[in-house]
């Protein structure tokens, strides 16, 4: 999977710009499929091109039959580590950080169009309201991202 996209100016902190993006993404199914290992890489650019970081990511995530949803674990390169819930409405997966963090995420990816499919990153504050942090088109391998 590759994705391009946008992070809106303040999503990475206070005072921070608005940056563009491109990423990339495998998976791999364990366990008999019970789980899915994502490992993910994501270049990030100042809006006139200039490279300012890239991210890294290991997500785990599957069914959790004994509380009937899905359940991941993230780490990334800047020590971030958190247990999401996930649930399905509709044409969209929706995954929330549980525990008692004061800045929590939560992950939507949206695919109402089949063919270009939304992944976006939204954060709360003190349990404030949520607010984009950065979206997202993504591609399978193998396919043309979308322009954004």
């Amino acid at each position: 999977m590759t994705w391009t996209g946008r992070v809106e100016a303040g999503g990475t902190g206070p005072g921070t710009p608005a940056m563009t993006a491109r990423g990339r993404g495998s998976h791999e199914s364990v366990q008999d499929g019970r789980w899915i290992v994502g490992t993910y890489e994501q270049d990030q650019y100042l809006l006139d091109g200039t490279p300012v970081l890239t991210w890294q990511l290991l997500w785990v995530v599957g069914w959790a039959p004994q509380t009937g949803d899905y359940r991941a674990t993230l780490a990334d390169d800047y020590g971030r580590v958190g247990v999401m819930r996930g649930r399905i409405d509709g044409d969209r997966l929706t995954f929330e950080q549980i525990g008692g963090e004061s800045l929590r995420l939560r992950l939507v990816w949206d695919a109402t169009d089949p063919q270009d499919l939304v992944w976006s990153n939204e954060m709360s504050a003190d349990g404030g309201p949520w607010t984009l942090v950065e979206a997202y088109h993504c591609t399978p391998v193998g396919h043309r991202p979308q322009d954004v």
